[in-house]
């Protein structure tokens, strides 16, 4: 079964858009490694420095309190770092005459709903 000129239209813009997508999420692996977990790993420090310096506080060694001070420091920077990485620029809005035409103006949105409402 063919499609009209209008619904090719409509996959052809899905498909540059998964495409579009698709190359974001790739060169968001490639590059930024896994966010989730540097997370885990970070948190996981955190808590053994907390039940270093609950130790440290019941056996009263100040020396091993620090150290587990710098433990749970040690680990925020490691679960807050690689998060705030810079986005990749987005990609420039396309031209007035490459962008395809909309019949009587209206959106894709709109569109659909005038087809499901039948006008």
């Amino acid at each position: 079964m063919a499609l009209s000129e209008h619904e090719q239209r409509v996959l052809d813009e899905l498909e540059r858009g998964l495409y579009a997508e698709d190359a974001k999420f790739a060169t968001k692996v490639a590059t930024g490694g896994n966010p989730a977990r540097k997370l885990v790993a970070g948190a996981l420090i955190a808590v053994v420095g907390l039940s270093v310096l609950v130790f440290a506080v019941i056996i009263q060694l100040m020396i091993i309190g620090l150290v587990a001070f710098a433990l749970m420091l040690a680990g925020l920077v490691v679960a807050t770092s690689g998060n705030s990485k810079p986005r990749p620029a987005a990609t420039k809005p396309q031209s007035a005459k490459d962008r395809p035409k909309k019949p009587n103006g209206g959106s894709f949105f709109e569109d659909r709903w005038d087809k499901r409402s039948g006008q």
